[in-house]
């Protein structure tokens, strides 16, 4: 890996480089992508079966779609005891911090005559998409974990669930286990841009969502893109990324294996150190050189490191702070000696690991928060998925009579300021009466 000293032209440049990568869209994407919902929107089922046969399971039939009662109960004996040990500890401990973020009704009085407050309702149903590689052979427990859990600590009353199958037509039994225990109602084998076309607009066998949520590919992110405003989206994710400020306490074993981490997801994935100590940064590049080779996915880390893989040598710490909130990255990682010192001043960041024990992964899978983050520089305005993400909140308004003649003149006034005639007339004919 190439070290950078911060600040110069170069370094300035590289780190355009590397918060500047789009998410990947190309046109000829967005036309496939279009066509395939427009396919799904007309034909339904069929078209959600014509997709799922080409790329998924080539058997699949309409009837086969929805995983059985049968194969969800026959999935826990397929997992070991060890498995659901670990999934309860993350259902608990995720519970447990999305329960913190509910909000509550109110209703404010302060002001005589009036009644102001706010209702909230959960959406009646929530669709999570859990990704898969091709032909759906990788288990993503914790996307399930993830997307389900805050909808149902919101009080979503039905969770339902879409993932690719395996060529064979089945899911893997721990991601069955995981959505039972989640509260997924029903698990359907539908994966891709056909599945997110699906949960937008309804078909025969899969219910029309009023919320999608979860990761995936550039299809599924564009085709949540293009069904926003049908349907509510959690956010339009990218390449994960994490960037690290280490000073000289650091280790660059641990440095190494987090840059690595964030690596082998994606070869479009970024990693990047900011450091106050040359010695860390030689010492944290010969180690990802060293502990690259041994990894399974490799080749994808490789790629990733090669094109966005960046250690930046600071002049001090400020100089780190800065960086990091101009980069706004999805995971923020603090390995100086007092990490607690600097969290005040971080202020755009899907999420911050604070110390040498607090390793990204922690939050992937078990620490509680949700591991779904802005990226590719959203979390400047936008924040982790969440229970407010299945939320919606009514305003309530009540005024007497002699509230409502209190503001009446400022309202007419302000209605015949925009030449809305007719809503300063709504104000006159009550104050006629």
């Amino acid at each position: 890996m190439k070290i950078y000293t911060y600040p110069s032209k170069e370094a300035r440049r590289r780190v355009q480089q590397v918060a500047g990568r789009d998410l990947g869209f190309k046109k000829k994407d967005l036309q496939a992508v279009t066509r395939i919902l427009e396919d799904v929107r007309k034909n339904g089922d069929s078209a959600v079966v014509k997709y799922s046969r080409q790329f998924d399971a080539p058997k699949i039939t309409v009837g086969a779609l929805r995983a059985t009662a049968s194969e969800i109960s026959g999935a826990l004996k397929q997992v070991d005891r060890p498995f659901v040990r670990s999934l309860n500890k993350a259902i608990k401990q995720i519970e447990s911090f999305h329960r913190q973020q509910l909000p509550t009704s109110w209703i404010d009085t302060r002001r005589e005559g009036t009644m102001l407050g706010q209702v909230v309702h959960p959406v009646n149903v929530a669709g999570v998409y859990v990704p898969g590689a091709t032909g759906g052979t990788t288990p993503l427990v914790s996307s399930v974990l993830m997307g389900a859990i805050p909808a149902r600590v919101a009080g979503v009353k039905e969770i339902i669930m879409v993932t690719p199958s395996r060529k064979d037509g089945s899911i893997d039994p721990h991601l069955l286990v995981a959505a039972k225990k989640a509260g997924v109602k029903s698990v359907f084998k539908v994966g891709s841009a056909w599945a997110i076309g699906a949960l937008a607009y309804g078909t025969r066998t899969i219910p029309k969502a009023d919320v999608i949520v979860g990761p995936g590919n550039v299809y599924v992110t564009l085709a949540k893109k293009i069904v926003s405003g049908t349907v509510g989206i959690d956010m339009l994710a990218g390449p994960s990324e994490i960037l690290i400020i280490a000073d000289e306490t650091a280790d660059p074993v641990y440095i190494a294996a987090d840059m690595l981490s964030q690596a082998e997801h994606d070869s479009l994935a970024s990693s990047v150190l900011l450091t106050t100590s040359p010695e860390i940064a030689k010492a944290t590049a010969a180690q990802v050189k060293k502990q690259l080779p041994r990894l399974s996915r490799k080749d994808i880390a490789r790629a990733s490191i090669n094109r966005f893989g960046t250690i930046l040598v600071v002049p001090d710490i400020q100089a780190a702070i800065g960086i990091a909130n101009d980069f706004a990255p999805e995971h923020l990682e603090l390995l100086v000696g007092e990490p607690f010192n600097l969290v005040g001043s971080l202020k755009n960041a899907g999420a911050i690991f604070v110390g040498a024990h607090t390793p990204e992964p922690v939050g992937d899978y078990i620490a509680g928060p949700n591991h779904v983050l802005p990226t590719a520089g959203t979390a400047r305005f936008s924040s982790a998925l969440s229970v407010d993400t299945f939320i919606k909140k009514t305003s309530l308004i009540h005024y007497n009579r002699e509230a409502f003649k209190k503001d009446a003149a400022d309202i007419i006034r302000l209605a015949s300021i925009e030449g809305l005639d007719a809503h300063a007339n709504a104000i006159r004919v009550r104050l006629k009466g």
